[in-house]
């Protein structure tokens, strides 16, 4: 049995635990991980006579084609999808416009297993174990680290049941693995884009930035 003070403190626990699932999971879905930022995205998608967008969706589209249509068009990347910045209006005949609208292609399943290559697009140039390993498991621990979160915040909701406070210590133990899980995620990530920017690296007028990922362990650990 417990007082009401342990009571109190678990309730609040499970609360923070569940606001802390939601925040995670709408955090790794959000497509802003990585930003690249260019002052005229307009004027490099008319020298690329309107085509990137065409390559970007394609299904044959490999790693150096989309990462060049992010450098080139202020483009974004998340951990399921990568977008760009167009044209509303890109039919060949119409004039150069500055009314840009931001276009989304998800990552498919077999994308995210896919083999990453030593010179990114070259095919025979080798696997690269280090980013291919890397990519999978960035997409893999989310799940981990949701599923552990869940099933923590699942136990804290019977210890309040119960009026036990033994499963709260499984709940702690659980959102730290859970936290170690995200830190490695963001690890990998992080990893992942620097590797890949040290064989594509970005062009003198680009610049990125990535802060969305920071978010995640501190919202983790707290809860």
């Amino acid at each position: 049995m417990m007082d009401n003070r342990f009571a109190t403190a678990l309730v609040i626990a499970c609360v923070l635990s569940l606001i802390s699932t939601i925040y995670m999971a709408a955090s790794i879905g959000t497509d802003f991980w990585y930003e690249y930022h260019t002052l005229s995205p307009a004027e490099n998608v008319s020298e690329a006579g309107r085509s990137i967008w065409e390559e970007f969706v394609s299904e044959e589209a490999d790693e150096k084609t989309y990462t060049d249509a992010l450098f080139r068009c202020n483009g974004t990347v998340g951990l399921w999808r990568r977008c760009i910045t167009v044209p509303k209006n890109s039919h060949w005949y119409s004039p150069p416009e500055t009314d840009m609208t931001t276009n989304c292609i998800s990552f498919s399943l077999s994308d995210q297993f896919m083999e990453k290559y030593i010179e990114p697009g070259n095919h025979n140039s080798g696997t690269d174990l280090n980013r291919t390993y890397l990519w999978r498991l960035q997409f893999l621990l989310p799940f981990v680290s949701l599923g552990l979160m869940c099933f923590g915040a699942l136990i804290g909701l019977c210890a309040c049941a119960c009026r036990s406070l033994y499963p709260a210590i499984a709940t702690g133990v659980l959102h730290f693995l859970a936290g170690l899980c995200t830190l490695g995620l963001v690890g990998c990530y992080v990893a992942g884009i620097e590797l890949l920017h040290k064989k594509l690296p970005l062009p003198d007028d680009k610049t990125c930035s990535g802060a969305a990922r920071c978010v995640l362990p501190p919202a983790t650990f707290v809860s």
